[in-house]
């Protein structure tokens, strides 16, 4: 768990991530950024240069798709393009009278050269809503953390989720993927099929039909059938 900035950033359960939309965050500002993020699986600084072109089409609906340019990723590697979760549209659709001309999320001070919220000052908007809800080891990280953790959970390809990460190879994809406690039980509770033990070995059960054996008569035998045999005679002939 992240402490003071240390360590990795936690992953969020589902009862955290509701009370963090409802509670923490006190804008819906703040609550269509951090949707972002985690629906997205960005950084938080690819959110905050989001430009309104990149979100809204000309008739001022939302995108089927987002595209984090290339030139706003880490390590510039290339542009992404993310399909909209129906849970971030709906932010995304009431949030639309709030933007900027240009940038999604704004800045403040529109004279500085940012134009747009800095990544700065998301960060601690963050941390005050985890100090009012009470979440210790959280940081902006934490919605791509979750975000990637949850589709690794659910079997999606690691080749897939790289797509989606951006990250430049797996190995950089896997530090971003918690093994939870269960996991880890499961996994050691399927060793049961190894066990050392000999099963054991039910004794065979005779079958009735044969459990007597039968003797064959010998011909002198049945050359002394009795004739009040209750076989009919033309069979006995």
């Amino acid at each position: 768990m992240k402490i003071e900035g240390h360590g990795q950033a936690k992953i969020l359960t589902q009862a955290e991530i509701e009370l963090l939309f409802n509670d923490g965050l006190q804008t819906h500002r703040d609550r269509t950024l951090f949707g972002v993020c985690l629906y997205t699986a960005c950084r938080v600084a690819e959110a905050c240069s989001l430009e309104v072109v990149d979100i809204y089409s000309a008739k001022g609906t939302v995108r089927p798709t987002i595209n984090f340019r290339k030139h706003n990723t880490k390590g510039k590697l290339q542009t992404r393009t993310i399909p909209v979760f129906e849970d971030l549209r709906s932010l995304l659709i009431a949030w639309k009278p709030n933007t900027g001309t240009t940038y999604l999320f704004p800045g403040r001070h529109r004279c500085h050269h940012w134009k747009h919220l800095h990544s700065n000052s998301a960060d601690r908007i963050l941390r005050e809503a985890f100090d009012r809800i009470g979440i210790e080891g959280a940081s902006t990280h934490s919605f791509r953390r979750t975000a990637l953790t949850q589709m690794s959970n659910a079997g999606i390809p690691l080749r897939v989720i790289q797509e989606i990460s951006g990250h430049r190879n797996l190995e950089q994809l896997q530090r971003y993927l918690e093994v939870q406690p269960d996991q880890v039980r499961g996994a050691i509770a399927s060793l049961s099929m190894l066990s050392y033990g000999r099963k054991s070995v039910l004794p065979h059960v005779q079958d009735e039909s044969s459990a007597v054996p039968s003797v064959p008569l010998t011909p002198s035998q049945l050359s002394h059938t009795p004739e009040d045999a209750s076989f009919p005679k033309e069979i006995l002939e």
